[in-house]
């Protein structure tokens, strides 16, 4: 490996890194982790060949450093064995804004509290309107864990690799291509766990339930089956499943059962052997990024916490699955998120509030410019009666991408404002989640495997982009 980029990555890491008969190590860990963030700034802003060598870089030396993506399968499927108890949850976090500096607190709060089970997370969508692709996301991931000092297995998941239902009817074979695609792109980056999100294809129009899920649980499997060709060697993928699409009615034990039977009879079809899911994921009451009032602040939600733990337990109990996931919770009260570890939740994810916590601490010029932004973009979403804040706080999550460049380039008194209301946020969900002490789990059921990255998959060219207007966060 060799080359001018090269070189001149080498030089604004003051050579710290160096590489020999093309294997990447660390000279000087102390002073990698003061330049590491060189390297997620320029896989956030540049293109081309230096961009992709800081991607191929960064994962080359986390990997040197004892830092590797790895998935958590193993952990959940002893959680469905009974052999780590069921309480704790594990938030699963979208960084949508500024995800170096915001998983470097993730990484800084874990080591505070001795907590191992977290994933970092990004959906579909959340690729799209961010203009994070897989790869930059597992760079700013890695990067700050360099730059904290954490060791060990770390969790990065594909959110809700959703099927468009309007895409799908149109063409189904593209949009299933799609999805392919975008898995093929996330495994190479390190997305060692998907959620397959098919329940935009449920159809409660047929007269019995197994009925209803019959498309969800055939495609899930398909997409599973398709993972497994993916996954490397050593590494299960851990993949989950959804019953309903979150934001519609509550899911029952009815759906449960004949989704989670349906997806094992389908699976069975695609191939002898072959592992399915460890964790399903339930609609309780909640919806994607809260719902504004027209004054701007977040209307209240009741989430069905006795559902939410006897689903989680029937999971459990009778299929072996690590339980049950919460969608949409960053918005909910605080007194609910200790709730969740009391009924035996596995998984929670967690991500508008922290975009909140973004935009309310930003200079007001830019978050004008954003706005007057987004009053000419997106324009068509704002219906009859909608108030200014209701608009904006709809549709504001669409700016992160366009101002990204922004976004790094804030002064360092803002950020560190941000910063330390990320921290305590961080702090008190891990506190509530039972995330504390959990790394003696991971440490025992999580044997960490070192996939060396493919420089081609980093030089590649970009991938397109895609409409997911109508895809779930």
């Amino acid at each position: 490996m060799a080359g001018a980029k090269i070189k001149e990555i080498l030089d604004v890491l003051d050579n710290s890194l160096q590489i020999e008969r093309g294997t990447v190590r660390v000279n000087d860990p102390s002073k990698f982790r003061q330049k590491v963030q060189k390297l997620a700034e320029i896989s956030a802003l540049e293109s081309g060949e230096k961009q992709g060598l800081a991607r191929y870089l960064t994962r080359a030396a986390a990997l040197d450093l004892g830092i590797v993506p790895a998935s958590i399968h193993d952990l959940y499927m002893a959680r469905g064995r009974g052999e780590v108890p069921p309480v704790f949850t594990v938030p699963a976090i979208n960084l949508r804004v500024l995800a170096f500096d915001a998983a470097r607190i993730v990484f800084r709060v874990a080591k505070r509290v001795d907590a191992g089970a977290f994933i970092f997370e990004i959906a579909r969508s959340e690729i799209g309107y961010t203009g994070q692709r897989p790869a930059e996301y597992t760079t700013s991931v890695l990067a700050a864990a360099i730059a904290e000092d954490y060791k060990g297995p770390v969790f990065i998941q594909g959110d809700h690799f959703q099927v468009s239902a309007k895409r799908f009817g149109a063409d189904p074979n593209t949009e299933v291509q799609a999805v392919k695609d975008l898995m093929k792109e996330s495994v190479s980056a390190g997305f060692f766990n998907i959620d397959v999100d098919t329940s935009t294809l449920v159809d409660l129009s047929k007269p019995s339930v197994p009925e209803q899920q019959a498309v969800n649980t055939g495609l899930s499997a398909k997409f599973t089956s398709y993972l497994r060709t993916l996954q490397p060697a050593g590494i299960t993928i851990s993949v989950g499943g959804e019953i309903g699409e979150v934001g519609g009615r509550n899911s029952t034990e009815e759906e449960l059962r004949a989704y989670i039977e349906g997806f094992r009879k389908d699976l069975a079809k695609e191939g002898a052997g072959l592992t399915g899911l460890s964790k399903i994921s339930i609609q309780t009451g909640t919806s994607h990024g809260g719902v504004a009032l027209p004054d701007g602040t977040i209307a209240k939600v009741k989430v069905d916490f006795d559902t939410l733990k006897h689903l989680s337990q029937v999971a459990r109990r009778d299929y072996g699955m690590a339980g049950a996931v919460q969608h949409g919770a960053s918005t909910l009260p605080e007194d609910a998120f200790g709730k969740f570890p009391e009924t035996e939740t596995c998984e929670v994810h967690l991500a508008t509030g922290f975009m909140n916590m973004f935009f309310e601490r930003l200079p007001e010029a830019l978050r004008n410019e954003m706005y007057a932004y987004l009053r000419e973009k997106q324009a068509s979403e704002r219906k009859g009666d909608m108030t200014d804040e209701q608009f904006y706080y709809k549709v504001r999550k669409n700016a992160v991408g366009p101002f990204k460049a922004q976004s790094w380039a804030l002064p360092l008194s803002v950020k560190e404002e941000i910063n330390k209301a990320w921290e305590a946020q961080f702090t008190k969900l891990f506190h509530l989640l039972g995330t504390k002490g959990t790394r003696q789990y991971v440490e025992k059921f999580i044997k960490p495997v070192v996939i060396q990255p493919n420089l081609k998959d980093y030089l590649g060219e970009a991938a397109g982009i895609e409409s997911v207007a109508d895809l779930a966060d």
